[in-house]
């Protein structure tokens, strides 16, 4: 098939690298414009997949807009694609480029929908302990993620991170387009259900921001929902702490209070045991790592 692709994180390269895989004509990839980055956060730096494209051959289109931007939309028209395959693209998509394909444009979605339309959805997954996700194979249309689904698969979340399902889940969606696209009469577009709808909004950086007031189990989930990015963390001395992974215990203590010589923190209910940590500007290690060169003392309430 004649395919346009459009997306941006990491997560849509797998799905790019099948649509090559499985022979398609990818004629053009859309993606989010370079963002500054770099050390000194001034040097632009491409997105994931615009990087992947370019290495491929395709050519990489990265409007800000296509409402906003002179001839945008006709531009995309002009491809004359079978299909768009969208993945974590990014950019609300007018009318006129979903109608302009001859299929209309496929969604690579990282949840089960209708739970978790959105943004985030894996990471949201996650923060509200849900014990399975998965991905769903989309028709696009001008809502939120309200498109008919056209296949779909799940996993089983099971203590995974954000870094980890996403990859799964990444996986797991470029398989499951590459066999709609192989037949796409042989999929039934079935309507979402008006129950159990959610909405996955962006995650906020302060959302990151570790409250031990919070159970346990609660804090547990915001580590593995915020590793690799943002990074669920706690100040200390001035300096911001990373917990990239950590362990429920059954101990307690007043909210922040560091329990023993392992740094584990008593939260609302139960505690933690940060089992990685990572301080600014350095490498990941352990808890007991940290310790021996950044003293954080037993009743050191965080």
């Amino acid at each position: 098939m004649r395919i346009v692709f459009m997306g941006t994180p990491d997560f849509a390269v797998p799905v790019l690298d099948a649509l090559i895989g499985a022979g398609h004509d990818v004629v053009a990839a859309y993606s989010q414009p370079p963002r500054a980055g770099g050390r000194r956060g001034k040097a632009l730096t491409p997105s994931p997949v615009q990087a992947r494209a370019e290495t491929l051959g395709i050519e990489v289109r990265t409007p800000l807009s296509f409402r906003k931007e002179p001839g945008a939309i006709e531009a995309f028209a002009a491809l004359a694609p079978d299909v768009a395959v969208v993945a974590a693209y990014g950019l609300i998509l007018p009318q006129a480029v979903l109608d302009a394909p001859r299929l209309g444009c496929l969604n690579v979605h990282g949840s089960l929908l209708p739970r978790w339309r959105g943004a985030a959805p894996i990471q949201r997954a996650i923060l509200a302990g849900d014990a399975e996700t998965g991905v769903g194979i989309m028709q696009m249309e001008a809502g939120l993620d309200t498109g008919p689904v056209l296949l779909e698969e799940s996993t089983s979340i099971d203590g995974k991170t954000s870094g980890i399902l996403s990859a799964e889940l990444a996986a797991m969606g470029a398989r499951l387009m590459v066999r709609v696209l192989e037949d796409p009469a042989a999929f039934s577009p079935r309507p979402q259900p008006e129950d159990g709808i959610t909405y996955a909004s962006k995650i906020d950086k302060a959302e990151a921001r570790i409250d031990f007031t919070r159970s346990a189990a609660e804090v547990e989930r915001q580590v593995r929902a915020f590793n690799p990015a943002p990074g669920a963390y706690f100040e200390y001395a001035g300096e911001r702490i990373k917990v990239l992974s950590a362990a429920v215990m059954d101990l307690s203590g007043g909210p922040g209070e560091v329990l023993d010589g392992q740094l584990t923190i008593a939260c609302g209910q139960g505690a933690i045991r940060p089992l990685a940590v990572q301080r600014a500007g350095r490498g990941v290690m352990t808890s007991n790592e940290l310790l021996r060169g950044f003293s954080i003392d037993i009743g050191t309430r965080l």
